[in-house]
């Protein structure tokens, strides 16, 4: 087991993998920016280092910086959390390369699962349910582009192969905007990725988001720990999640369960992955492979029991899995709210002084956040400042104390979306259960 870990991200996340390395007796380090100095987990940690200015790119993007930090403080490996550098190849390979251990898969498969057309090809090796798409990159020939769109059926989506975070995607219903959209994405993908390779796939019209949670050790053991759903989504950023997917018939479920365990036997997979889908009509569409522990991943370890993070850092220690799939068991539901510092109307950021910070309590509720009273939110980083999280023995009694648990929270002083998100648990559509990727942007008229 490792005996020193460096925290290479900030925020709840961060503060989540200090707690897991303290409960291990591993040392911790945690690198800030010059902001940052405040944040929880940094005067929490065994050793602090701040590696640079505010600006994301000259601090938790700076990878001399925190590889420097790792020789300073003799750490032997990193966590990378999840944004930032944690699906970066070139982070996980500088890392191995200066003689560190980087806590995810190996700098190979994040490439190979990174490039959304090499990953597509994989998932169907393995047997894992794709969209009806392009096969591989679109030819430079107009003429084969519409033969392709025509086979698969309008409407179809072009997408960057380097994309994700809903950028580099472009749908499109006829065959005259076809190729002026082929054009545009490229454009756009070579500005914002470096690579204007894109691909074409069928557009599902009203799918939700259904996400299965893996773990491996690239040892050739893998398991899955069940489902989420994750439909409620605003701009292709997911709001409130919960564990397990409603309505899915077990038949269903457990065919790409078994596909996606396989997957990671096939590539050699190591960590905690996510694999997500659409599902429309009892079938699932593979979209993208996640590298790296997930914001989601609460709602999974209180159904599961299983603590991924220990885990994640027990098999990138060349540990064998500890759980087999036998042992994992669905039990009751649980739900995550995602609580930003942001204007619930207009989604604006709203940094600042939190004055009153008081986390809500009780059977099954749990609260993931770095907020502490007299904390200084920056403007500097992501909105995202907690996570509230309800475990019961069933959907309906989580989603009960999920209202009374956004009550009972207290950040006073800036703008949360709290409000929006105790109207969301009110919601009877969402209530029933199985509302689609497009319901949140209607009910917002967006």
């Amino acid at each position: 087991m490792f005996d020193k870990i460096l925290i290479a991200n900030r925020g709840e996340i961060a503060l989540r993998i200090l707690r897991a390395c303290k409960e291990m007796d591993i040392t911790t380090v945690a690198v800030h920016s010059q902001v940052d100095r405040d944040l929880k987990h940094v005067r929490l940690a065994d050793e602090a280092v701040c590696i640079g200015p505010n600006p994301s790119p000259q601090s938790y993007l700076n990878i001399p910086a925190i590889v420097s930090a790792m020789e300073i403080t003799d750490s032997i490996a990193v966590h990378p959390g999840y944004g930032f550098l944690a699906e970066n190849a070139d982070f996980a390979e500088q890392v191995q390369k200066s003689g560190f251990t980087f806590i995810g898969p190996d700098a190979d498969t994040i490439r190979l699962m990174g490039d959304k057309v090499s990953a597509i090809a994989a998932m169907k090796k393995a047997g894992v349910p794709t969209v009806p798409g392009s096969d591989g990159p679109l030819p430079e020939d107009g003429d084969r582009c519409l033969e392709i769109a025509k086979k698969i059926g309008f409407p179809v989506i072009i997408k960057a192969a380097a994309g994700g975070g809903g950028r580099g995607m472009r749908v499109v219903h006829t065959e005259a905007a076809l190729l002026n959209a082929i054009s545009v994405t490229k454009s756009e993908a070579g500005a914002a990725f470096g690579d204007s390779t894109v691909y074409m796939e069928k557009f599902l019209q009203n799918p939700r988001h259904v996400e299965i949670q893996v773990m491996s050790d690239g040892q050739g053991n893998a398991i899955h720990l069940g489902d989420r759903d994750c439909s409620l989504q605003r701009r292709h950023q997911k709001v409130l999640e919960e564990a397990p997917a409603p309505g899915i018939p077990d038949d269903v479920r457990q065919g790409v369960y078994d596909s996606c365990v396989q997957a990671c036997v096939d590539i050699g997979y190591r960590g905690a992955g996510t694999f997500e889908f659409l599902y429309e009509d009892e079938r699932f569409y593979f979209i993208e492979m996640n590298t790296r522990i997930q914001v989601e991943h609460p709602v999974t370890e209180m159904v599961t029991g299983v603590d991924l993070i220990k885990e994640q850092i027990r098999v990138c220690a060349g540990e064998k899995l500890s759980i087999k799939q036998e042992d994992i068991v669905i039990r009751g539901h649980a739900f995550e709210c995602r609580i930003n510092a942001e204007d619930p109307k207009t989604f604006f950021p709203c940094p600042g002084k939190v004055n009153n910070f008081h986390a809500p309590g009780g059977l099954g509720v749990r609260v993931d956040s770095h907020l502490y009273s007299g904390y200084s939110i920056p403007p500097n980083y992501d909105s995202m400042i907690a996570k509230v999280i309800t475990h019961a023995e069933d959907r309906k009694s989580a989603l009960a104390r999920m209202r009374v648990a956004l009550s009972e929270l207290i950040v006073d002083g800036i703008k949360t979306n709290i409000p929006l998100q105790e109207e969301l648990v009110r919601d009877e559509a969402f209530a029933e259960g199985g509302v689609n990727i497009h319901y949140l942007e209607k009910k917002l008229g967006l």
